[in-house]
This record gives structure tokens, C-alpha cells and sequence, in this order.
């Protein structure tokens, strides 16, 4: 299935209901792979923030999450 979504001005894109709904997840991982954009699903973040929590204490959840995504993120890679 090939389908076609433009990019925003601020780097956003949509991707179809027919892709998201075969995607089964409201959590994808983009991979870069010879010039080509991968994306899979993630099946389960459970648990995924628990061990920021401690060190984001006096930060809102937004913060938390944006770090620990970051972090992840980098891990993963890292681990490539």
C-alpha cells in the first residue's frame, strides 16, 4: 500500500486512517534506513515512564515525558 501525506512547515505529517488503523497503535517508532522512513509500531509502552518518575519531581508530566522519550530515543539508537 503506497499512500501520500505532505509535510507541515513544522516537520508534521498525518498519516492516513487506513495506515493507522493497520498500524493497530497510537505509538510508532521512524527509522531512517538508506534514504527511506521505516515506521513501526510499538506494541506496548507500559511501565515506559516509571523509572523518570522519581527524578522529575516539580516537573510537569509534559516534562517527564518529553525526556524520557528523548532518552529512549537515544538508547535505541545507541544500541544500533
Amino acid at each position: 500500500m503506497i499512500l501520500t501525506a505532505k509535510i507541515t512547515s513544522k516537520g508534521q505529517i498525518t498519516i492516513p486512517a487506513k495506515l493507522r488503523k493497520s498500524l493497530n497503535t497510537q505509538v510508532v517508532e521512524l527509522e531512517e534506513r538508506d534514504g527511506e522512513i521505516v515506521i513501526r509500531p510499538v506494541r506496548s509502552v507500559a511501565g515506559a515512564l516509571k523509572k523518570y518518575a522519581a527524578k522529575g519531581k516539580g516537573k510537569t508530566f509534559e516534562e517527564i515525558r518529553e525526556k524520557s522519550w528523548e532518552e529512549a530515543t537515544r538508547e535505541k539508537r545507541l544500541a544500533r
